[in-house]
């Protein structure tokens, strides 16, 4: 299996959780959104998370999204490695900083890195938010909806060239 273009999340929300599938809830609609304004498919690309389980707190009968710790992070990183070895993407996007931590490992501050093409042992990387921090903002959405689509439009770039 090749994809030439990785994205990489933090990790299942509640949707996905019960789906068993990565980005199917709102983050993936707005994901889906971004990648059609960049001229991308779903098809044309390999979506996973950094952890493969939803952390997330009961309040009552909601299950409440915790953002999961450096740990869980390390413990899922070999099956990160194992998808990136299967997939061999020319570039991988990290959506947000736990799965630029996840990817570079180690911190990473989005708003240094973004825009930057990193070296990962030789993996080419692009950092961004992730999508579910445009459904958080209250203010300049779309702004920053455009700057997402633009951030995906150039990975794809590289990735076209690189592949």
């Amino acid at each position: 299996m090749h994809a030439p273009l990785m994205l990489v999340g933090e990790q299942p929300g509640k949707e996905e959780d019960l789906a068993g599938l990565p980005f199917v809830g709102p983050a993936g609609r707005m994901l889906d959104r971004a990648l059609d304004t960049a001229g991308i498919t779903r098809e044309e690309v390999f979506v996973t998370n950094a952890v493969k389980h939803f952390r997330f707190r009961l309040r009552g009968k909601k299950r409440i999204h915790q953002k999961p710790s450096a740990g869980q992070v390390e413990q899922c990183r070999w099956w990160l490695a194992k998808e990136l070895e299967k997939v061999r993407p020319a570039v991988v996007v990290a959506m947000g900083a736990t799965a630029a931590r996840s990817v570079l490992q180690k911190p990473v501050l989005i708003k240094e890195a973004r825009g930057r093409t990193l070296d990962a042992g030789g993996m080419v990387v692009r950092v961004t938010i992730h999508p579910s921090y445009l459904l958080r903002l209250r203010e300049n959405r779309q702004q920053e909806f455009e700057r997402f689509a633009s951030d995906l439009q150039q990975a794809a770039d590289l990735a076209r060239r690189g592949s």
